[in-house]
């Protein structure tokens, strides 16, 4: 094994797989604003869904103040979506690039979601924990949840063959991504338990 440099962040020295969604949340002009995360995941077996922000990002200060955030699981062929959900700001505040990004509403909160992607979740603000250095927790509790079709669990289709018909989008921090279409089922061990 080679030793990191724990001087600088250790998430630059190596790749890492994680989920890329977008997280949508209010604007305080009425418009919504959606950014993508790799830092995100669920909180334990309950329907609580967390991610990674900064207080000088507009996602933190938005779902603070609307109490509420959605998230979108975009699919591979929906990379350069949410590509540009990552754009920046022009000199009125508002970031444009998100005009040619496709949305839905929300069902339960004020939010809206990546139209076409493979899971939607709608999140009540319960929770923020600042202190992770320049970085916060922002935790939700899920009040509403839609997955599309091909990408629902059902006991009579194989895991393996749903993945290949509908594949998902993994992060590679930094700088990369995957097409998940392969998979197999994990060895767990006779009597394991959650």
């Amino acid at each position: 094994m080679t030793p990191l440099d724990i001087s600088h962040p250790l998430w630059e020295q190596v790749y890492m797989v994680a989920p890329l969604t977008i997280i949508g949340t209010r604007e305080p002009d009425g418009t919504y604003d959606l950014a993508p995360k790799h830092m995100a995941m669920p909180l334990g077996w309950q329907n609580h869904y967390g991610f990674v922000c900064t207080p000088s990002h507009a996602t933190y200060a938005n779902a603070r103040r609307e109490g509420c955030f959605t998230v979108s699981f975009p699919r591979p062929d929906q990379i350069l979506l949410t590509s540009l959900t990552a754009g920046p700001r022009c000199d009125d505040a508002q970031k444009h690039a998100l005009d040619a990004v496709p949305t839905i509403p929300a069902t339960k909160i004020d939010g809206v979601l990546l139209d076409n992607a493979y899971l939607h979740f709608e999140c009540e603000l319960e929770k923020i924990i600042d202190g992770f250095g320049i970085n916060s927790l922002i935790i939700g509790g899920i009040v509403a949840a839609a997955v599309a079709e091909d990408s629902a669990r059902y006991a009579d289709v194989d895991a393996q063959e749903m993945i290949a018909h509908s594949p998902m989008l993994a992060y590679l921090h930094p700088g990369r991504f995957a097409k998940i279409v392969q998979t197999q089922a994990f060895p767990y061990h006779v009597g394991f338990r959650r």
